[in-house]
């Protein structure tokens, strides 16, 4: 019997309906929105950066997808020399969001077939005629979610995802708890994506999107950006024009590891991005994860927050 319910307890209220990008296909993760891709557009074989974490390259293995490793140099541009054929795809990764659209468009031209990776650049809008595929959880507080924006449509009926066991570590540090009380969570969560299939956006991840105030959430980001640009930038050898809400503000500095350890203990918590590129030997990879600090800057925080990073982390200089 699967007569509608009616009476008993209560759900979720229905949030309101606006998400920022309700006219992409929506999925679970960003890896699956790469999935999808190559299944819509038959690619037989995928260019990746090995400035990349793992969570790709073993969608991938799994999926049976051939895949080939480029490298990237120190402005985090690819370096990649060849012909592309007709059923590859190069899978660029907008670094912070400092890849302009420029130079998107002449990637295209270079290489044909390309896939801009905006995980980290969730505000700037896809370049037309260009895929581009987005992570909501790098974002905003979700525990899921993917968009694509693609002229392809796979032909294959996707189930809906279910969220509603990704949330614990989500609710736990909204109610006031702290990170660390629900950081095994937090990774357990991450670990479950390593097996996940592809599918639709969870009706629970669309509801809690769809009541976001973007454009407060793009300011703040900016503002916070900004903040920290001018109490670090004159001792930051990265210096690029702030990204449309930017996802953190990148400062390098020898030593970032233990940089971040020392942080850590003071409360201010900075991740390794891509750490599987350490002890490679890969030069320029392994320098960018060890020793860049992706700031948080994101909207969560106050321009008196911003100055207490800065303050901290001038004391390790």
């Amino acid at each position: 019997m699967n007569e509608k319910e009616i009476g008993g307890y209560f759900g979720l209220e229905a949030l309101v309906a606006n998400e920022y990008y309700s006219d992409l296909i929506a999925v679970n993760n960003a890896r699956c929105a790469l999935l999808y891709l190559v299944k819509a557009k038959h690619y037989q074989k995928v260019y990746l950066p090995y400035f990349l974490c793992d969570s790709v390259r073993l969608m991938l293995l799994r999926e049976q997808i051939p895949f080939e490793e480029y490298r990237v140099n120190q402005s985090f541009l690819p370096l990649l020399d060849r012909k592309i054929n007709p059923d590859e795809v190069v899978y660029i990764v907008n670094y912070y969001g400092f890849i302009s659209t420029e130079q998107q468009e002449e990637f295209r031209r270079i290489y044909g077939n390309i896939v801009v990776d905006n995980s980290q650049a969730f505000f700037i809008r896809p370049v037309s005629g260009i895929d581009t595929l987005y992570s909501c959880r790098k974002f905003f507080g979700v525990p899921d979610g993917g968009y694509l924006s693609t002229n392809t449509i796979l032909q294959e009926q996707l189930p809906i995802d279910i969220s509603m066991n990704r949330m614990k570590h989500i609710l736990g540090r909204y109610e006031g708890k702290c990170a660390s009380d629900y950081y095994e969570d937090f990774i357990n969560n991450d670990e479950s994506f390593k097996e996940i299939s592809l599918r639709q956006m969870s009706r629970l991840t669309h509801n809690i999107l769809g009541a976001i105030d973007y454009e407060a959430v793009k300011l703040r980001r900016e503002e916070n950006f900004h903040t920290l640009a001018e109490l670090l930038g004159d001792r930051n050898p990265i210096r690029r024009p702030c990204p449309p809400g930017p996802y953190a503000y990148p400062f390098y500095m020898k030593k970032g590891m233990s940089v971040k350890k020392q942080l850590a203990k003071r409360r201010i918590y900075v991740a390794t991005l891509w750490p599987n590129v350490l002890g490679t030997g890969l030069d320029v990879e392994e320098d960018l994860a060890e020793n860049i600090l992706p700031l948080p800057c994101d909207q969560r925080y106050t321009k008196d927050d911003m100055q207490r990073v800065a303050e901290t982390l001038q004391e390790y200089m």
